[in-house]
């Protein structure tokens, strides 16, 4: 098996050499704060009879590679709503927070509503393309150039354990590659300028299958300031939405691959 991005060892988790950024070899991948945020709100909070609905990700400060915890608190548990957050924390002090919002699943309204469209990209069906420079530690295939103006659209599938032996759920699986959503929208021929401070996803259901799609719908920006969206699909059709704000960055060009 693939190794993990974490082993535990007590309360913490201890990063493997491939949870670090592309951008420097002694910082932890923002990704996997997101991933480990919902892995903590799902595990203490998760009930099938409730949708996760909203998970919005801080990112506020980068992290070396250090070991981490993550601490989980109720905030509201109604019939029909519950709310729990979750901070991530080093020895350094805190490095991210989150907030996930589940709605109790019933019955569907009838009535005509404007939908958003399935796309008409089909799931890969071979292994994705390796590129120069920094390798993913995730499968990725890339249906549109980064320096495209128009739509830009990927298929991402995880390819190794978050913790341990532990199977990737599919409310951790779409939150992981919820991240995505920052550099496909912001993304231009000459680099990515911008880096995202956080990143909302919304889902009206859970991913199926192993494969999660992100298609960049818009990217606004002024004074070094960005938004970005993306809708976000599986095998089956579109099954939310993911929203970043981001601000100018200069930043070095990720390293080579080792």
């Amino acid at each position: 098996m693939t190794s993990a991005f974490f082993t535990t060892a007590g309360d913490e988790l201890v990063p493997a050499p491939h949870a670090r950024s592309p951008w420097a070899l002694d910082m932890l991948h923002g990704r996997l704060l997101g991933g480990l945020a919902a892995r903590a709100v799902e595990d203490r909070y998760g009930d099938p009879e409730m949708q996760f609905a909203r998970l919005t990700v801080d990112l506020f400060r980068n992290s070396p590679m250090l070991p981490v915890t993550v601490e989980t608190t109720l905030v509201r548990d109604g019939r029909r709503i519950r709310v729990a957050d979750a901070v991530i924390r080093t020895e350094q002090g805190v490095i991210g927070r989150a907030s996930a919002v589940l709605l109790r699943k019933g019955e569907q309204p009838g009535g005509e509503r404007p939908v958003t469209p399935a796309w008409d990209e089909t799931p890969p069906d071979g292994p994705p393309a390796e590129g120069p420079g920094w390798t993913p530690p995730f499968d990725l295939w890339r249906l549109s150039e980064w320096g495209d103006p128009g739509r830009r659209r990927v298929w991402t599938r995880e390819n190794r354990p978050l913790v341990d032996d532990e199977e990737v759920s599919p409310f951790v699986r779409v939150a992981l590659a919820a991240d995505f959503a920052s550099p496909l929208s912001g993304m231009t021929a000459g680099g990515l300028p911008f880096i995202n401070a956080d990143y909302t996803l919304t889902l009206a259901r859970l991913p199926r299958g192993e494969v999660i799609g992100l298609d960049a719908t818009g990217h606004l920006s002024a004074d070094g300031v960005a938004n970005g969206q993306c809708t976000v699909h599986d095998a089956s059709g579109p099954i939310g939405y993911c929203v970043v704000t981001a601000l100018a960055n200069r930043i070095p060009p990720p390293p080579a691959a080792s």
